[in-house]
């Protein structure tokens, strides 16, 4: 059963010289219950997606479906049915968290009390600050405060705008350790995120640039699937490696990945590791470190994009 139906969506903004082409004929499913990642960059059209889906903006062209309803003729329909959680903090900083809560509870005509059950392992953890201001909140309790406003109303389906942006390591694994648990109970999420590591947490994922779908796979899919060889290298300053590798001859890309330089060969090459060795010993390097490695998600992205 499909919760989110998207068909050649397409977004523009401005007039003339300064139009952008935002969202370019974007289509793609989301099963109920499935977490779904759209993965990219910022300004790859992400926000722009999920404010067309959300019935905050019209599409220039294409449709779109969320739970059965059209998101241009069913929009106050749809806005009872799901759930919205923007990238930056938008609830009332000069309201206490309990405030805050039944404020967005009473929009929806409900209770806190009435749909406790859905937030009670997420609100449990602010419970002891629900008469502290919101806007004195540490990063990781206002995005725990914002998810339960956004569930408070029983949502079938949620939409959580790069929810974990500038909030520290170990709530942002709190945060996807939540998500796991309300998938249990049947709520469908779409997911946007630049972070490579919470992709792979995602059902399935669609990799976004620029507008465009370049790919649409469960996580272990876009890894397994991914055609050149790949290695990762090591021989002193990265930069440095980086500009050398980029004349090696059988290269077909090379980028830097951490304190790595990622080198792919296409698979048909008469290639040999050694062959990267000598070439760098040549070109003056030492202690060199060269070993074969699984590709990522982040390395499937960059090769997506090169092509």
């Amino acid at each position: 059963m499909k919760s989110i139906i998207v068909s050649n969506l397409t977004k523009t903004y401005g007039k003339g010289k300064a139009k952008i082409l935002a969202v370019e004929d974007v289509s793609f499913d989301v099963s109920q219950g499935e977490i779904f990642g759209l993965i990219g960059p910022d300004g790859a059209g992400k926000t722009s997606i999920f404010r067309m889906l959300t019935t905050v903006l019209l599409p220039d062209s294409g449709s779109a479906s969320v739970e059965g309803l059209d998101i241009v003729i069913d929009y106050k329909k749809i806005r009872q049915v799901l759930g919205y959680m923007p990238g930056k903090f938008s609830l009332y900083p000069d309201l206490t968290v309990k405030e805050n809560l039944g404020f967005f509870a009473s929009v929806f005509n409900t209770t806190i009390e009435e749909n406790y059950d859905l937030i009670k392992d997420i609100y449990i953890q602010i419970e002891p600050f629900k008469d502290r201001a919101a806007g004195k909140l540490s990063g990781g309790m206002k995005q725990k405060l914002a998810l339960c406003c956004a569930l408070i109303h029983k949502p079938k389906v949620l939409f959580l705008d790069e929810p974990t942006t500038g909030v520290d390591p170990v709530s942002r694994k709190e945060f996807w350790e939540m998500l796991q648990r309300l998938k249990k109970q049947g709520i469908t999420m779409v997911v946007a995120t630049p972070y490579m590591d919470e992709a792979a947490l995602c059902d399935r994922i669609a990799l976004i640039h620029h507008g465009k779908i370049l790919s649409i796979e469960t996580p272990d899919n876009i890894s397994n699937t991914f055609p050149d060889l790949l290695f990762e290298v090591k021989a002193g300053k990265t930069s440095a490696v980086l500009s050398a590798l980029g004349s090696f001859e059988q290269k077909k890309n090379v980028y830097a990945y951490g304190e790595f330089v990622h080198l792919t060969i296409d698979r048909d090459e008469d290639f040999n590791t050694p062959s990267v060795q000598e070439y760098l010993k040549h070109q003056g390097f030492n202690n060199i470190e060269i070993n074969p490695v699984k590709a990522s998600i982040e390395d499937s992205f960059i090769r997506l994009l090169s092509n």
